[in-house]
């Protein structure tokens, strides 16, 4: 067998996607190139992976089974080249983090201190974001690392490394009406607006659970319109103890909500791209670091 890389992942981006067309735009290439892969791949395998006989390929069951194999060949070598540069690459210039508005404040304010103190001569831009802003600058390569809440799946392309968690608490201002339900349902939760995050580019981050609800892209300005009484909410639990709302708020039960509330958090960055020493510092530092 002579299969390549490159028809690999023409395979790999045509099943993700649907379609050859798609996998093309994907890729930056021409459609042609990828039914060419494709069909190569499968001379030289002496099998058929896709079912063509609608108006878009379906893998068949050949091509479910070798997907995940694919699959796990083209992530080993990116790990690879990513390893390759990292053994070939210098300390970074400059570095690009993204991260949630809403992470917790002060481990992080800590951690870009001793940043600046580690490495003085780093150029460093922070931007802040939700988790589909952040997954897709990293992606993209508009960042170099991101730190988010991970509450759905990431690009394959993606490596996450998880720091922690956080439960998410049930808050209102003292003066409204829920605030005399220690342990509302959700028939009393329903009665009343409900402020759910959303991210900056329209996607719901976590389901409503109140049919009467707004959507912010900012667990801050969540909280601080709740205590001003504008609804309930639910937010992670370091956002209700930040000076800011400690105290000011009135935490209720969760024990009637269904669902996991449990928001994890971790860093996340392209597997394709090298480690170099101040990646490799921020890694090992923010792992330890307390929450």
């Amino acid at each position: 067998m002579h299969w390549t890389l490159d028809q690999l992942e023409a395979f790999v981006c045509a099943a993700r996607t649907g379609s050859f067309s798609a996998a093309a735009r994907k890729l930056g290439k021409a459609q042609s190139r990828i039914s060419t892969a494709i069909a190569n791949l499968e001379t030289d395998l002496g099998f058929e992976l896709f079912d063509r006989s609608a108006r878009l390929p379906v893998l068949n069951a050949a091509g479910h089974d070798l997907f995940a194999e694919a699959e796990a060949v083209l992530m080993q070598c990116q790990r690879l080249q990513s390893r390759a540069l990292s053994m070939s690459c210098g300390e970074e210039v400059s570095l690009t983090v993204a991260m949630d508005e809403a992470v917790p404040i002060n481990a992080f304010e800590t951690l870009f201190e001793q940043l600046s103190q580690q490495f003085p001569l780093l150029k460093l831009s922070i931007l802040n974001g939700s988790q589909d802003d952040i997954a897709g600058w990293v992606d993209k390569q508009k960042a170099d690392l991101g730190i988010l809440f991970h509450q759905k799946p990431l690009s394959q392309s993606l490596d996450y490394t998880p720091l922690g968690s956080f439960e998410q608490r049930l808050i209102v201002a003292p003066e409204h009406p829920l605030a005399s339900c220690p342990h509302p349902t959700v028939e009393q939760l329903n009665q009343h607006r409900q402020l759910v995050i959303r991210d900056r580019i329209g996607n719901n981050q976590s389901q409503a659970i109140s049919s009467f609800h707004w959507h912010i892209d900012s667990y801050y300005y969540i909280a601080g319109l709740v205590l001003r009484g504008v609804g309930w909410a639910l937010v992670p639990e370091h956002v209700v103890k930040s000076h800011w709302f400690n105290e000011a708020v009135i935490t209720l039960s969760t024990r009637h909500i269904p669902g996991s509330l449990t928001v994890d958090m971790g860093l996340v960055r392209r597997r394709d791209k090298a480690k170099g020493p101040v990646i490799n510092w921020l890694y090992d530092t923010a792992l330890s670091m307390p929450l």
